[in-house]
């Protein structure tokens, strides 16, 4: 797999109570990720980027929501999630805790 592609297949965490429980009870991190990432793709740039061992990886894509934004109707933007199941005793740290 080209490296260069994998670097670009992870766009964001996904921090929230939901993510946050799931990561806690299940030792899983989710990530927003490109609409094409395909598992082995996932895998390969979690364990690229955070030098951790993946055991499985869950994808889901999200469709967006209909919205009204004053008169006009919108659409928020389709959302493709990956749950990353960590291999026991691996963790990722995003640097964000609040002492």
């Amino acid at each position: 797999m080209n490296q260069e592609r994998l670097m670009k297949v992870l766009l964001a965490p996904i921090v929230s109570e939901k993510s946050t429980a799931i990561g806690e009870k299940n030792n899983q991190v989710a990530f927003r990720v490109l609409q094409d990432a395909t598992k082995p793709e996932i895998k390969a740039a979690v364990e690229l980027m955070f030098k951790v061992q993946v055991k499985s990886v869950s994808v889901l894509n999200a469709k967006g929501k209909a919205k009204r934004f004053g008169r006009t109707e919108g659409r928020r933007r389709n959302v493709r999630k990956a749950y990353v199941s960590l291999a026991p005793g691996q963790e990722i740290n995003f640097g964000g805790e609040a002492a």
